[in-house]
């Protein structure tokens, strides 16, 4: 008995299926929606983007097509030249007159009437703050460099995410008719 009720279960799933088949109908035709992205990206760029921007700062930027962000690596780095450059400039016009003070020589310090407006010991403290000052915007002009360089690196790495509308987190905010109190949610979104 099951023999047969599979043998009629298999006829008739046969005959269906032909039967379905031999039917002629309009089909609906649809065309594939699926968007390309119209830039290709390449595994390379962001070591080439680093590589640019250790060669030229601002250039790794211009790479990425980031056109907004040189002036303001040209500004940071220029800051930090700016104090390195007048951090030592004062430290090495402080050095000489102390070096002349310690002579016994006249000095651009010197006041009036032999009275000094700095002493000695005022000279040695101004040199070593000036030159801690001057050693600080070494090191901040260098990192701001080696920043702008990671910058660029990290920047076309993430050019090559997908980060369309497609895909989206919406938080909404919800109000509960019965309690009247409000309900915070999000919805993920995901367009195929």
């Amino acid at each position: 008995m099951l023999k047969q009720q599979l043998y009629l279960f298999l006829i008739f799933t046969f005959l269906a299926i032909s039967n379905s088949y031999s039917q002629e109908s309009n089909h609906l035709k649809i065309k594939d929606t699926v968007i390309e992205n119209s830039r290709e990206f390449n595994p390379l760029s962001p070591s080439k983007a680093a590589f640019y921007s250790a060669i030229l700062p601002g250039l790794g930027q211009a790479y990425n097509k980031k056109y907004w962000k040189i002036p303001f690596v040209y500004a940071a780095l220029g800051s930090g030249i700016y104090f390195y450059n007048s951090n030592n400039t004062n430290y090495n016009r402080v050095r000489t007159a102390y070096k002349l003070r310690i002579n016994d020589k006249p000095d651009e310090f010197d006041g009036v009437n032999g009275n000094p407006y700095l002493s000695k010991d005022a000279l040695e403290s101004a040199q070593k703050s000036y030159k801690k000052d001057r050693d600080l915007s070494l090191l901040v002009t260098a990192g701001l460099y080696i920043l702008q360089i990671i910058e660029a690196s990290t920047n076309a790495h993430l050019l090559q995410h997908n980060v369309d509308d497609n895909l989206t987190i919406n938080p909404k905010i919800f109000k509960d008719e019965t309690s009247n109190k409000s309900i915070v949610g999000a919805s993920i979104n995901f367009k195929f």
